[in-house]
């Protein structure tokens, strides 16, 4: 069997008196997309958050690739291999796309092949080639999501965590941002992502977890998760 490239084992974590995510176990598998869905508040960042070394969990155990993450410091989980493209895009807005694109592979492991991997972000976002040159707030919404993307890519992932990618995006760029998503995938990197857009997520996603205050309340293959009825009447209104 495979070792998970990302494996959490009853993650307890809270703020505080308050528990958030109480013995939640999950596992993304080499190579694959995985979609986390759940209601605001239900913890879903907060998994990302504890992976990423921002936040420490009073219980349970991480692992990438086998290898334990909790206790390390982000920038120690970024060069392990697990990085997150956060909610919010948080650009550089004043520096150029070029420049905000080099920030992402600051790390060790990233910087050699940075010209190379910068390639690769290109021929994924064309409009990022084309744009390199202008400052980052010169994008529209869809386009900084973009490049919030490829500058994760650009540390190298093993596995590529994205939050809410789509949230305030028009749909011809979700479309297009969810397109580039796949490809990212077809190329052999793991993603995990957090989205609230739930159709469309589970449309293409391998395997799918519903985080509900705190615990896994169903998993299966996208597929299975579309067609069950309790997900179908909680998420998609039918």
């Amino acid at each position: 069997m495979p070792v998970p490239a990302l494996e959490v084992r009853d993650l307890t974590v809270g703020y505080g008196d308050r528990s958030v995510l109480r013995g939640l176990s999950m596992k993304v598998e080499p190579g694959q997309l995985v979609a986390l869905i759940g209601a605001n508040g239900a913890g879903k960042t907060t998994l990302l958050r504890s992976v990423s070394g921002l936040l420490r969990p009073a219980g349970g155990t991480i692992l990438l690739d086998g290898v334990p993450l909790q206790g390390q410091p982000p920038h120690r989980v970024v060069e392990s291999g697990f990085v997150q493209s956060p909610e919010g895009k948080q650009l550089f807005p004043g520096m150029s796309i070029r420049e905000n694109l080099l920030v992402g592979a600051h790390n060790r492991r990233a910087r050699a092949g940075r010209e190379q991997t910068m390639a690769e972000v290109f021929a994924l976002f064309p409009i990022l080639q084309e744009r390199q040159r202008l400052v980052a707030s010169t994008l529209s919404g869809g386009q900084q999501q973009m490049l919030a993307v490829g500058r994760a890519l650009m540390a190298k992932p093993r596995v590529l965590a994205l939050d809410e990618p789509s949230l305030g995006l028009a749909p011809i760029m979700v479309e297009r941002l969810f397109e580039a998503i796949r490809r990212i995938r077809d190329l052999g990197v793991t993603v995990l992502v957090i989205e609230q857009n739930v159709l469309q997520v589970l449309q293409m996603a391998d395997y799918g977890y519903v985080l509900e205050r705190g615990v896994i309340s169903l998993q299966a293959s996208g597929p299975q998760l579309l067609a069950n009825p309790c997900l179908r009447s909680t998420y998609l209104g039918l």
